[in-house]
């Protein structure tokens, strides 16, 4: 791509793609019940008709996102005649085909050498080791002018998960806004000035070629496991820190969030855990670590594990999230909520973020789950892709000027 190129890929305007995939999603349905007290109902109906969930396992009072197929369709709605419900996607299929405006693989790769080569006197395209399937993990370093490796480390992921395609724009559009504005924004510029920036947008770069080629809504990254037909080990349910904590991952490998056979044995994890450590060990230091999720609408904090243990400088962590969220909301009225992981969305144990607060000891973790709420779920319309980050930048410009 050439640099004229560069805004277009960022905000999501241009670049139409049309990939060809395999699964067919033609006539499914999305569906958002409102569990409220029938829990078991609602579980049977999953269960009887194999029905996938985008927002993980339904509970009591709160609200479950289930996927329907076409040929149960009608068994679906025959049973839960009596929740209240609504419908994301009338047609998961028609929505998918229109997902025009999320650029290839290879065209991100293309988007972060060519930001370089623009900014070339303060980033630096980086590569930290290989996926499963050799792809690179690819990231972006930038840094204020003649500050290369001497300032505290900030560090955020993206497409952890490979269907969360609006995470890899929007920590994109962080890289950009950061460069193209160094010149000319004093607020950026002594943020560069302050810190080194090591943006991954895509650190699951097997799973995300195969939600382009193959499975749109595929998860995971690509991994066999012993005796079973069933890919994929979940990367932020893999990281050695409680790992095998009960009820925050699950031991079947064909599972959204299998945790895999051992801690760390997904060579992602290994990858970017290896990263984080080697920056914490150094003059550097890791001063902050963000894990770019969707969706939800969420900025939490420390522990996933556990839903009654939280960080040691919780009071802190809190009144930063606020603080975060606010600035969120103010620009276009966007409610993010916050809280630790665990009592906030779900439990999840062997997660980056635990991982890198207590093992890595970074001074920040955090974890961020982008737009929606569930109108539209992982298949986010290509005209939410600028305000997306535009909103979640105002967030994070708050956080970088609030940290001790």
């Amino acid at each position: 791509m050439k640099l004229l190129l560069l805004a277009p890929l960022v905000f999501g305007l241009v670049l139409a793609v049309v990939v060809p995939r395999k699964a067919n999603y033609d006539g499914y349905k999305v569906v958002r019940l409102e569990v409220g007290d029938n829990l078991s109902q609602v579980k049977d109906v999953i269960q009887k008709l194999s029905l996938s969930t985008w927002n993980g396992s339904p509970k009591a009072n709160s609200e479950v996102d289930v996927v329907v197929p076409a040929d149960q369709v009608a068994n679906f709605d025959a049973s839960t005649a009596d929740l209240d419900s609504r419908i994301m996607h009338q047609n998961l299929g028609a929505a998918i085909a229109e997902e025009t405006d999320y650029p290839l693989y290879a065209n991100h790769l293309a988007f972060l050498n060519d930001l370089s080569k623009s900014y070339p006197a303060n980033s630096e395209v980086i590569s930290i080791g290989s996926s499963l399937q050799g792809r690179p993990i690819t990231g972006i370093h930038f840094y204020g002018t003649g500050l290369k490796n001497t300032k505290p480390a900030v560090v955020f992921h993206g497409t952890v998960h490979a269907r969360e395609w609006i995470t890899t724009m929007v920590t994109e559009y962080f890289a950009y806004s950061f460069l193209s504005g160094f010149a000319s924004n004093t607020d950026i510029r002594n943020l560069l000035n302050k810190y080194d920036f090591y943006i991954f947008p895509i650190v699951n770069p097997d799973g995300f070629v195969y939600t382009q080629t193959n499975d749109r809504l595929w998860r995971k990254n690509r991994q066999p496991t012993s005796g079973s037909t069933c890919l994929g080990h979940d990367i932020n349910r893999n990281w050695n820190y409680q790992w095998s904590t009960p009820g925050g991952s699950s031991t079947d490998p064909c599972a959204q969030d299998f945790r895999g056979i051992r801690a760390a044995d997904a060579p992602e994890t290994v990858v970017l855990a290896n990263f984080v450590n080697k920056l914490a060990a150094s003059a550097q230091k890791l001063k902050l670590f963000i894990d770019y999720h969707s969706y939800s609408q969420l900025f939490m904090t420390p522990y996933g594990y556990s839903c009654s243990v939280v960080a040691a400088n919780n009071n802190e962590y809190q009144n930063l999230a606020r603080g975060v969220v606010a600035a969120i909301k103010a620009v276009y009225g966007t409610v993010f909520k916050t809280g630790p992981i665990c009592p906030t969305i779900y439990q999840v144990s062997g997660s980056s973020v635990d991982y890198v607060a207590d093992v890595t000891k970074a001074q920040y973790s955090f974890t961020s789950e982008l737009r929606d709420t569930g109108s539209y779920g992982f298949v986010l319309p290509a005209d939410q892709i600028l305000p997306s980050g535009v909103e979640a930048f105002a967030g994070l410009k708050y956080l970088l000027s609030n940290l001790r």
